[in-house]
């Protein structure tokens, strides 16, 4: 059975949460202690959560990123969002644990909402428009392709006269 200091070092995540939840207890005995029991169960439990939301920042950095390869027909920027993938996938590597990859996976539709505006505007920027209004309201890409290296979506066939 894995122990608390396993946890720390396969899941930071999971152990912040568990260290939150043991420091609330350690307070409910009421010890006469100096110990900021409040402020140390919120600080340990943000630890976590800056884990998870710079987890979740990767995953939408990428998947905008993915929307870009896939729906813009210009050929110029194609390697700069693969390295931006790259890199991306890069911070996830140091990060991701267990915990977090299932958060992922259950936050993966709201995160594509968010990656979805950002490209469309990126679209818009540079003009491709008709690329920006052809983006699925839905994630068509699922977790693994997102963490898999190497992969990348294929571009689409551009519609006759949609650009």
């Amino acid at each position: 059975m894995e122990t608390v200091r396993d946890l720390y070092e396969s899941d930071f995540f999971a152990w912040t949460r568990h260290q939150a939840r043991e420091l609330k207890r350690l307070k409910a005995l009421h010890l006469n202690t100096e110990l900021d029991l409040d402020h140390l169960v919120e600080e340990v439990r943000d630890l976590g959560s800056d884990q998870r939301d710079a987890c979740r920042s990767q995953v939408e950095r990428i998947l905008e990123h993915f929307l870009k390869l896939r729906y813009s027909p210009a050929e110029g920027p194609r390697a700069g969002w693969k390295r931006s993938v790259v890199e991306a996938r890069s911070a996830l590597d140091k990060k991701l644990s267990t915990s977090l990859g299932n958060d992922l996976r259950r936050q993966l539709p709201r995160l594509f909402v968010h990656a979805r505006r950002a490209a469309a505007l990126g679209l818009e920027e540079y003009g491709e428009f008709a690329a920006a209004k052809r983006l699925p309201d839905g994630c068509p890409f699922t977790l693994d392709e997102v963490l898999r290296d190497d992969w990348y979506p294929e571009p689409l066939a551009v519609p006759p006269a949609a650009e």
